[in-house]
């Protein structure tokens, strides 16, 4: 059956959708040509374009994170110069349950997720067991014992080797930090690329 052939209320549906797949498609294209660099941005971030014209520069998210993991775009960053973002693998975020950087955000560039760091990712976390210290037969729980999230992120299996949860970890890299192996036998790696 072709769209035409539908009734009113199909050909509206079908329109909505296409018109949808259409602008989604818009907005991607234009951010590809606008944005040079992508950014692990503060919990809460809105999409990158809408982020970028919300977010005034005011700074005011940076000075309330307490690890003080969000960092400022140099001048050099283009459209992104001034904007807040993350560095995880040298400061990772701590997944603060109550978002104090959310909270002092005046424009609602970064805004409050509805179920909070439940389904919210930063980025993804990746282990490599060929560098974990457990996979060679010693005990260790570092990265288990310093995740925020807990147990429904990272755990460890009845061998003591770690776990990672994709449905619970949010990504803020926590365990890559805190690895003892050098490199960390956690990578983390943006929802971007």
């Amino acid at each position: 059956m072709k769209p035409w052939d539908r009734g009113p209320a199909d050909r509206r549906t079908v329109f909505r959708e296409s018109f949808g797949e259409w602008v989604k498609s818009l907005v991607e294209k234009t951010e590809d040509r606008l944005i040079q660099q992508r950014y692990v941005r503060p919990p809460g971030a809105l999409p990158e374009v809408a982020f970028l014209a919300g977010c005034t520069r005011c700074g005011a998210c940076a000075p309330v994170c307490p690890p003080h993991a969000i960092l400022t775009v140099p001048p050099a960053g283009g459209l992104a110069a001034g904007t807040p973002y993350l560095e995880i693998t040298s400061q990772p975020c701590v997944a603060c349950a109550d978002m104090p950087c959310v909270a002092a955000c005046p424009t609602g560039a970064l805004t409050l997720p509805a179920n909070g760091w439940t389904g919210y990712r930063l980025g993804f976390v990746e282990l490599v067991p060929e560098r974990c210290v457990t996979f060679e037969g010693n005990p260790c729980r570092v990265c288990v014992d310093a995740c925020p999230i807990g147990e429904r992120a990272l755990g460890q299996d009845e061998a003591g080797h770690p776990v990672l949860k994709r449905e619970g970890c949010v990504g803020c890299g926590v365990c890559v930090r805190e690895c003892v192996t050098s490199p960390s036998s956690f990578q983390f790696h943006s929802l971007e690329g």
